[in-house]
């Protein structure tokens, strides 16, 4: 492959980063802090690549010795494997981790840190909760917070077997660390598509959330409307 050739995939790629970065594309892959890191790297790869560029083309002497290297086949075909990160967010633009990365996780909530004391609610009728925190409080809360007290949920419905839950995705760092939070629902739900984004108002049943069934609580539903997907879809 050309120099030149390598150096305007190295554009492509920055470029790719820059656009992900350029507007909520990003939220589906990192945490909203790394966005400026994208920034930075996709600028620092640009300005290197077109400097590159510009250095090669410029008139130079050879050196005895100089261009004699011979490339071998995987060595001239090695620097395509640039292009297929740029193929990848251009043409399929991968969506948010969803109902199928929770089927696949298993049957367990993510890990849960065990704690005596929680902070009150807050306040309103219906107080909206992440699913992590509404999880964490109907598996480990001894006050009974969330048991009896409407409370409401924001996420996607996933389906298993007969059951129907509320998920979320909880990432530290990135979507390779995503792990699933997970609330079932009960109640008279309708149909409802996998994938689906709901906004859900309800009470945890008394004691659901247990090992024998993997940490995963029941909601009482009251309440379930279809929302559109909100701009970040990860908690943290």
């Amino acid at each position: 492959m050309r120099r030149d050739t390598q150096h305007v995939l190295l554009v492509l790629l920055g470029g790719a980063l820059l656009r992900i970065a350029a507007d909520d594309t990003y939220l589906r892959y990192v945490r909203p802090s790394h966005r400026w890191l994208l920034l930075a790297a996709g600028a620092v790869i640009v300005v290197l690549a077109a400097v590159a560029l510009v250095r090669d083309r410029a008139p130079a002497a050879v050196s005895p010795g100089e261009g004699t290297h011979q490339h071998t086949g995987v060595e001239r075909h090695v620097p395509w494997l640039l292009l297929a990160p740029v193929l990848v967010i251009v043409l399929v633009a991968p969506p948010a981790l969803g109902a199928d990365a929770v089927s696949r996780s298993g049957s367990r909530n993510a890990a849960l840190q065990d704690a005596d004391l929680f902070g009150p609610l807050p306040p309103g009728d219906a107080p909206e909760l992440s699913v992590a925190e509404f999880v964490q409080r109907a598996a480990w809360d001894t006050s009974g917070s969330v048991e009896g007290r409407e409370v409401t949920l924001i996420g996607f419905a996933v389906r298993r077997g007969a059951a129907m839950e509320l998920a979320r995705m909880t990432i530290s760092c990135c979507a390779a660390d995503a792990r699933p939070n997970r609330v079932r629902l009960v109640g008279d739900l309708g149909e409802i598509t996998p994938d689906t984004w709901l906004r859900v108002q309800g009470s945890a049943h008394p004691g659901s959330a247990t090992a024998a069934s993997g940490y995963v609580p029941a909601l009482t539903v009251t309440m379930l409307e279809q929302v559109d997907p909100p701009p970040d879809p990860y908690e943290y």
